[in-house]
């Protein structure tokens, strides 16, 4: 049995904020501007692509161990779990903290359906599988109508779904290629994830530089 659910359950008390609901989910806080120190535009896109690097990193070993069994599957879901942390606290000093940590939160339930996801693929439940999927899908356009509505001029709705849905997409690609023991299609799955979460982030950087242009130089 693969203790990744409970693994990664457990953690969030720790590790993420409370889960708002999704009216809350979906209200956008007006820009916070809580730090007025220049930021280096090299050194942010640096650090927003290092975080969602890390996302995919941490995924795609948890992935790993909960597929084999592996002793490690709880600490790497801890660790998973705290990149939400880690995301959700670098928007913070331009949305601020409530902003940040319902970023966090709506980025909690993404990792722990995929955990379920892949709990229910390797048990062969098909009927898990779709119920986690829809749930894993809608969730993800929470979390792209959230960051739309903090900076809808660039970072539109349709745009932010469809590098959610695209990220899922890949994801899902990569765990079941994993679970049938398919080496070459996981490794292609990860490459892909890889290049496509570095576009990705850069969305996010840029979108950030262009609201507020006046705190980098």
């Amino acid at each position: 049995m693969i203790p990744s659910v409970t693994a990664l359950t457990c953690a969030i008390a720790v590790l993420a904020s409370p889960i708002t609901n999704r009216a809350e989910s979906r209200t956008a806080t007006r820009p916070a501007v809580l730090s007025e120190a220049p930021v280096d535009r090299a050194a942010f896109q640096d650090g927003m692509r290092k975080l969602w690097e890390d996302h995919v990193t941490w995924t795609r070993l948890y992935i790993v161990s909960a597929a084999a069994g592996l002793p490690d599957v709880q600490p790497t879901a801890q660790r998973l779990l705290q990149n939400q942390t880690d995301i959700g606290n670098a928007i913070k000093p331009f949305y601020g903290d409530v902003a940040g940590q319902r970023l966090t939160a709506l980025l909690t339930p993404h990792i722990l359906i995929a955990a379920e996801l892949v709990t229910a693929a390797k048990a062969g439940k098909d009927a898990e599988v779709k119920a986690a999927s829809a749930r894993w899908y809608a969730n993800a356009n929470e979390i792209a109508d959230f960051l739309s509505a903090a900076n809808p001029e660039h970072w539109p709705r349709e745009t932010m779904r469809s590098e959610m849905r695209h990220h899922l997409d890949l994801t899902l690609q990569e765990a079941q290629a994993r679970l049938r023991g398919d080496w070459a299609a996981d490794i292609a799955a990860y490459d892909a994830i890889h290049q496509h979460i570095l576009g990705m982030a850069d969305v996010l950087s840029s979108g950030i530089m262009s609201q507020f242009a006046q705190r980098f130089n």
